[in-house]
């Protein structure tokens, strides 16, 4: 019998996606002692909850635990974070992985104290990824107000026109750097904690739903930045035709999940989702009308449950089981009109309200675009983990759908997976 030599309790762990599973990761695993480097392709650490007016089951907003956490990864020296940056290439086996890291410039350097001059000079607007769209940004932005690192982007829209130079020209503090290149790091880590996170499913591809066409139907990723004193409205809810208070919202519910056409699974967060964007209604909008189109509402464990049940007893919200078929829009009014048929009743139900929210399905990242190491993945593109081969594990939303609460259990766990692999080498 072979006997497993140990590595030196120095051996390093690498985390692929500064989400909330991959800050928990990283955390965790750094505060036992383990070197830990970080890397996220956004110019910001905190992923979709970052995007977020608030989240269960507290219904907190994402500072309430994002903040604790970027100040734990500020202290321990232990972390090396790498924004704006992707994963090439990862070869070997478990407790020594050669990984390749490529870096794209950010043109602001180290020096910025977010003073926001070099975005006073910017006369370019972009839209805004983190909005969706719905707003713009200048060319030299901030990501929001508490984004770690606290830096500025200049982005690369507008590197080579004078409108960058004029960024450069309006520093102080020698921050913006124009000459900064894409560059390669190499590494060498001893196990990979995969926590890429996932994408709302791209409602445009929901034909019958309407969204891209008519202008009232939005995402519920959509309607967390409405909702969000950061938003592009402030925190206002209102229609997107002509900003005005809706008086009546739909939430269709599956819109692209438990369908073999899209997604064939139930994305777990999405009913109670709608059910905490319903309490963003009911707080600004008392006697607005909300109604919820539903297959099946999932509540999954008691405390969901419990608010399930209050939300019940909102006379102003009402359920609706019933499969949406399709939406249509008044010209005039730009209202819609979603119609379903009744699975209690059979009746056909055709609802007119001002807005209309989809609830759309999250995607694994890795669905679309495959990541450069020996993976296996399931035939929706989650990442399977192979503990007998050990080394490289998925948490969170790599692995599973799963709410954020879920997601940090599930990275504690896989943390102490890459710690075996290291002491058992």
């Amino acid at each position: 019998m072979t006997e497993d030599k140990a590595a030196p309790a120095s051996g390093s762990i690498l985390v692929v996606g500064g989400g909330i599973a991959g800050l928990t990761t990283a955390l965790e695993a750094a505060e036992v002692g383990y070197e830990v480097f970080l890397v996220e392709k956004n110019p910001y650490l905190g992923g979709r909850v970052s995007q977020l007016n608030q989240y269960f089951p507290k219904l907190c907003p994402p500072t309430c635990g994002l903040e604790i956490n970027y100040r734990r990864i500020k202290d321990n020296p232990r972390i090396k974070v790498f924004t704006l940056a992707e994963v090439t290439k990862v070869d070997g086996a478990a407790g020594n992985y050669d990984v390749s890291i490529q870096l794209s410039p950010r043109y602001v350097n180290e020096n910025c104290t977010c003073c926001g001059d070099c975005a006073a000079a910017c006369e370019t607007e972009i839209e805004s990824d983190y909005d969706f769209g719905m707003k713009k940004v200048k060319g030299a932005y901030l990501p929001f107000e508490m984004a770690f690192p606290s830096r500025y982007v200049i982005s690369p829209q507008i590197i080579g026109t004078d409108d960058a130079q004029k960024c450069a020209e309006a520093c102080k503090y020698d921050a913006v750097d124009l000459a900064m290149a894409p560059k390669t790091i190499d590494l060498n880590v001893g196990a990979v904690v995969w926590s890429t996170g996932w994408e709302p499913y791209d409602a445009t591809k929901i034909d019958n739903l309407g969204f891209g066409q008519y202008s009232n139907i939005i995402t519920n990723m959509m309607m967390e930045r409405l909702a969000a004193p950061n938003g592009p409205t402030k925190g206002s809810i209102v229609r997107p035709s002509d900003e005005t208070a809706p008086e009546s919202i739909a939430f269709v519910q599956c819109a692209g999940s438990r369908d073999e056409n899209h997604l064939p699974y139930c994305s777990y967060i999405c009913c109670m989702a709608s059910l905490k964007q319903a309490t963003y209604v009911r707080e600004r909008y008392p006697e607005a009308k909300i109604y919820i189109f539903y297959i099946d509402l999932r509540a999954p464990g008691y405390r969901y449950e419990q608010f399930y049940d209050k939300i019940k007893e909102d006379e102003n919200v009402f359920f609706v089981k019933g499969k949406v078929a399709e939406v249509s829009e008044d010209a005039g009014s730009k209202n819609i009109t979603v119609v379903a048929e009744n699975a209690v009743t059979g009746e056909k139900i055709h609802q007119t309200v001002d807005m209309v929210v989809l609830a759309t399905g999250m995607q694994p990242t890795a669905a679309d675009a495959k990541l450069p190491a020996a993976l296996t993945y399931n035939e929706d593109g989650f990442i399977i983990n192979d503990f007998a081969k050990g080394g490289m594990f998925a948490s969170g939303c790599a692995n599973k759908p799963a709410d954020v609460v879920s997601s940090n259990q599930n990275a504690t766990g896989m943390t102490l997976k890459a710690i075996q692999t290291l002491v058992r080498r």
